[in-house]
C-alpha cells in the first residue's frame, strides 16, 4: 500500500493552527477548515503532476532545512521559494486556484492565497522531512510524488472538482471526476458505428429480407438499449461519494464514532458533515474551550449528575466511552501528537483536579489495516502515553488503566479509503471504580 503523504501533512493543520489562521486572517475558523480541505489535495496533486520537475525535488529537499514547518503560518507568506513554486505547478491557473476556493469556502481572495502557501509550505516541509528522515535521494522522493496520483482524488471535498478550482486539464491521468469528485474507472469510448445509406431504390435492393426490413430494424433498437443502460448505470455510480466523518462521542461501549477530523485529519470536511464549532464549556465557573455535546460537555454532565458517585461498581460505567474530539497521534507514532491535541488533554486533566474522586481509563484504537499484533501494540503505547502525561499532572492516582484494542472494534473494512477508515483511529476514555 502506498503511503498517503497527505497523512503526514494532517498533523502540522491542526485545529490549533486553523484557530491561529482564522484570527490572524480575520476569516470564521469553518471557513479557513474548508479552504485547507480544497488546497491539500491541490497542492499534492499540483505536486505529484510535476514529480520529474527538479525544481519541485530541490524545493522539497531544501524546505526540509530552512525551518518552515514551524512557522507556517508566518514564515510561507512572503517565501519566495514557495511563491516561485506555485508559479511553477499551477502557472496561469494560480489566480483561478485562489478564487476558487476563496469562494468555494467564503473567505477573502487575500486569505485564500495566504492559505495556499500555508498549505504548500506544510506540504514540502513534510515531504521534505519524510524523505531526509527515510534518505530517500530526487529518484526516491519523485517516486513517492507519483504515488499520490491515485490518493488524492480521493480528497476533494464534495462540491469541489477540478473543473471548479480553473487548473485545466493538468490532472486528467489522475482518474478525477469532474462531476463529483469521485475515482472512476476509465471508461473507453464505445465504437462508432457508421451507417451508410443506400442509394438503391426501396425493393431492389437484393439484400433486403422479405419483411421489408434490414439488420438496422432490430440493432438499433439494441444499441439505443445498451446506451440507456450504460447511461442509467452512470448515474448510480455518480451518487457514490466519499465522505469524511467528523467525531462525535460515542455513547456505548468501544463506540465506533470517530476521533476528531481535523482541517483534513482535516483536510477534508464535505458539505454534508456537520463543521462543529469550539464554544466554553463549564467546568464549575472555569471556561473549558470544547464542542457542545463533546467529550469535555459529555463527562462534565455526567459529574454533575452525580452518575459517577451513584454507580454501584465498575461493571455500571465500563459501557459508556467519551471519544476525544482532538487529540491524535502523527502517523505511526506513540509519541507526537498532532497540532492542537495539547489542549484538550489539559482540559481532560482539569476535570479531573475539579472532581478529584474521579477515576478514568484509557482505551486506544486502530483501523483494519496493518499487521493486527502491530495495531495491538502501537495502540497500547498510545494511550500509555495520555496515561503517563496525566501522571505528570498529578494525576496518576485517578487512572485505572490504560489498554489497547488496536482493530477488534474497528466497524470499517480495511480496504475503504483512509477517510472513511478515519473513524476507527481513536482515543478514549470511561469512568472506572
Amino acid at each position: 500500500m502506498s503511503l498517503n503523504v497527505i497523512d503526514l501533512i494532517k498533523g502540522q493543520l491542526g485545529p490549533a493552527l486553523v484557530s491561529q489562521a482564522a484570527s490572524q486572517l480575520g476569516e470564521s475558523e469553518s471557513g479557513i477548515s474548508k479552504a485547507i480541505g480544497g488546497l491539500l489535495p491541490a497542492v499534492v496533486g499540483g505536486l505529484a503532476n510535476n514529480a520529474n520537475n527538479p525544481g519541485v525535488l530541490d524545493a522539497i529537499t531544501s524546505a526540509s532545512s530552512n525551518g518552515i514547518l514551524s512557522n507556517l503560518l508566518g514564515g510561507s507568506s512572503n517565501n519566495s521559494m514557495i511563491s516561485g513554486l506555485l508559479t511553477s505547478i499551477f502557472g496561469d491557473k494560480l489566480s483561478g486556484l485562489v478564487n476558487s476556493i476563496a469562494s468555494f469556502a467564503g473567505i477573502s481572495n487575500n486569505s485564500s492565497s495566504s492559505l495556499l502557501n500555508m498549505v504548500t509550505g506544510a506540504t514540502v516541509g513534510t515531504i521534505g522531512k519524510y524523505a531526509a528522515d527515510n534518505n530517500l535521494d530526487a529518484s526516491g522522493i519523485s517516486g513517492l510524488l507519483n504515488d499520490q496520483k491515485g490518493i488524492v482524488s480521493t480528497l476533494l471535498p464534495a462540491g469541489l472538482s477540478l473543473a471548479s478550482l480553473n487548473i485545466g486539464d493538468w490532472a486528467k491521468g489522475y482518474k478525477f471526476d469532474n462531476d463529483n469528485d469521485a475515482i472512476k474507472t476509465p471508461v473507453q469510448e464505445e465504437p462508432k458505428i457508421e451507417v451508410t445509406r443506400s442509394t438503391t431504390p426501396t425493393g431492389t435492393n437484393p439484400d433486403r429480407n422479405d419483411g421489408g426490413g434490414s439488420i438496422w430494424k432490430w440493432l438499433l433498437p439494441l444499441l439505443l438499449l445498451i446506451a440507456a443502460g450504460y447511461f442509467l448505470w452512470k448515474q448510480c455510480e455518480k451518487k457514490e461519494t466519499t465522505t469524511t466523518t467528523m467525531g462525535a462521542d460515542s455513547t456505548g461501549a468501544h463506540s465506533d464514532t470517530a476521533t476528531a477530523v481535523s482541517p483534513s485529519d482535516t483536510a477534508t470536511a464535505p458539505a454534508a458533515t456537520t463543521t462543529k464549532v469550539d464554544e466554553n464549556i463549564d467546568l464549575n465557573g472555569t471556561a473549558l474551550k470544547g464542542y457542545k455535546g463533546g467529550m469535555e460537555d459529555r463527562m462534565i454532565a455526567f459529574l454533575k449528575s452525580d452518575g459517577y458517585k451513584n454507580a454501584a461498581d465498575d461493571n455500571a460505567l465500563k459501557d459508556t466511552w467519551y471519544d476525544f474530539d482532538h487529540v491524535n497521534f502523527k502517523l505511526g507514532s506513540a509519541t507526537e501528537l498532532e497540532a492542537g491535541s495539547q489542549g484538550q488533554l489539559e482540559n481532560l486533566a482539569a476535570i479531573l483536579k475539579a472532581y478529584p474522586d474521579a477515576k478514568i481509563k484509557i482505551g486506544g484504537y486502530t483501523d483494519k489495516t496493518g499487521n493486527e499484533a502491530s495495531n495491538v501494540k502501537l495502540s497500547t503505547a498510545r494511550a500509555n502515553f495520555i496515561k503517563e502525561w496525566l501522571g505528570k499532572q498529578n494525576l496518576g492516582g485517578q487512572v485505572l488503566g490504560a489498554e489497547g484494542y488496536g482493530s477488534k472494534f474497528a466497524t470499517v473494512d480495511a480496504k475503504a479509503s483512509d477517510a472513511e477508515r478515519a473513524k476507527d483511529r481513536k482515543m478514549a476514555i470511561r469512568f472506572a471504580k
